[in-house]
């Protein structure tokens, strides 16, 4: 292949993948058209990205745009895997996959410099995603409000409620000594 070929498709492979710095690889070369068709049609609804590529040039495209830790899973026919709302997400979708298409196998990933192995990709899938994150987030930092206004709160309460009893009882008091005959 001509060194101009060589830079158009590492190029492309940049043009691709754009500013994501997270990226899984899979082999897919074992499954069926129609599998990997479905497949496809299935990630683009997800708004998940795929690209065959070669690896030699993609290693490089990648290393120029700062994902060098591809380095092991480009190797083989590999299919390059990014988008979706976040690394977990994806490596959720791309799991969930690989399980059900037994011929497709996850053969690492990366986000940014840190490489990513088969293993990691998978236990990656079962943590919490970025969502999910963010609502144990939001229920952390609103919890001790939460408490301090039940604390607050509380034994207010209970003065109040005695205070309304004692109200009450002495009304109830007025009421029966006014009803009571004077002699």
């Amino acid at each position: 292949m001509s060194k101009v070929m060589k830079s158009m498709m590492i190029s492309d492979i940049q043009r691709e993948v754009g500013d994501c710095r997270e990226v899984l690889v899979v082999d897919t070369s074992k499954l069926t058209a129609v599998a990997t068709n479905q497949w496809r049609i299935a990630m683009q609804k997800k708004n998940i990205r795929i690209l065959g590529v070669k690896n030699a040039v993609a290693r490089k495209a990648l290393s120029e745009i700062g994902l060098k830790g591809l380095d092991k899973a480009l190797a083989g026919p590999s299919t390059l895997v990014w988008g979706g709302e976040d690394i977990v997400a994806l490596s959720r979708e791309i799991s969930e996959w690989a399980a059900k298409a037994k011929e497709a196998s996850i053969k690492g990933g990366a986000i940014g410099d840190s490489p990513l192995s088969p293993g990691d990709v998978e236990s990656l899938s079962k943590s919490p995603g970025r969502k999910e994150l963010l609502s144990q987030l939001a229920g952390l930092i609103l919890s001790p409000g939460a408490r301090l206004a039940a604390a607050l709160l509380g034994p207010g309460g209970r003065v109040s409620g005695a205070i309304a009893a004692k109200a009450d009882a002495e009304d109830a008091g007025e009421s029966s000594v006014e009803s009571s005959p004077e002699a």
